[in-house]
């Protein structure tokens, strides 16, 4: 795919591997949609850093806790502002821990609802505005748990598990007008409430023994938007840590 002038869509593209992404793809030539929760500080933020280096963007606020209203929102916006829609990232996601005796059924459906329906109805409402000479790619954002599921998270592995599957679901649904890929990250930046030792010592865990860095993974994303003859894949950024997992 030529990235010129096409347009894509970042959910959670303000903060955090979300903003590398979406500065990475504007400086690659592509006009932005950058969504946002609750980030309107860092939207503001990466759009006029965006803007001022020349890039098109658009910002536009939607709550994935409400899947369907949000998808809708999102894609019309987009199209609202350039007409069309080439790419979907969903990158958006939330991270808590807790294992089987902690689980409630409000963690439970705050994690489906943002890191699988979103992605869900958003993949939905993207396919339904590729038109018939148009070609188009989504890249979901997972994780490498979602292979080597690990105790600890219960609620997020089984979200970004069914993400994997629906990746490789829609690769199959949507071809050959439409790639879908996936990326795997791994110790990419520590979790908000973390100490600053908390990524040194993950890295000693890691064959490559350090850690990534978002540029990392919009390099990937940029991998999986411009090779066109990969689909349903799962491209894993992660130093190897998963190889190390007990099997």
């Amino acid at each position: 795919m030529e990235l010129q002038d096409r347009v894509a869509i970042v959910t959670g593209g303000a903060v955090r591997i979300g903003r590398a992404l979406s500065l990475r793809l504007a400086a690659a030539g592509m006009r932005v949609c950058l969504h946002y929760g609750s980030s309107e500080q860092g939207a503001k933020q990466t759009s006029n850093e965006i803007r001022s280096a020349g890039g098109q963007v658009v910002t536009v606020q939607a709550d994935l806790g409400t899947p369907v209203e949000a998808a809708t929102t999102i894609i019309e916006a987009a199209l609202s502002a350039f007409g069309k829609v080439d790419v979907l990232v969903n990158n958006a996601s939330i991270f808590h821990s807790g294992s089987l005796s902690e689980l409630s059924l409000e963690d439970w459906t705050r994690h489906q609802r943002i890191n699988l329906e979103a992605p869900l109805f958003l993949s939905q409402k993207f396919a339904e505005q590729i038109n018939v000479s148009q070609s188009g790619a989504i890249v979901n954002i997972v994780d490498w748990r979602a292979l080597r599921p690990q105790p600890g998270h219960l609620s997020y592995t089984l979200s970004k598990a069914g993400l994997v599957c629906l990746t490789q679901i829609l690769a199959q649904e949507l071809a050959p007008r439409v790639r879908v890929n996936a990326i795997a990250p791994g110790a990419i930046l520590p979790p908000p409430d973390a100490d600053a030792g908390h990524l040194e010592q993950v890295a000693k865990a890691i064959p490559l023994q350090r850690t990534g860095s978002p540029a990392n993974i919009a390099e990937a994303v940029l991998f999986l938007l411009q090779n066109d003859f990969v689909t349903g894949e799962v491209l894993h950024v992660t130093g190897g840590q998963q190889l190390r997992v007990p099997q």
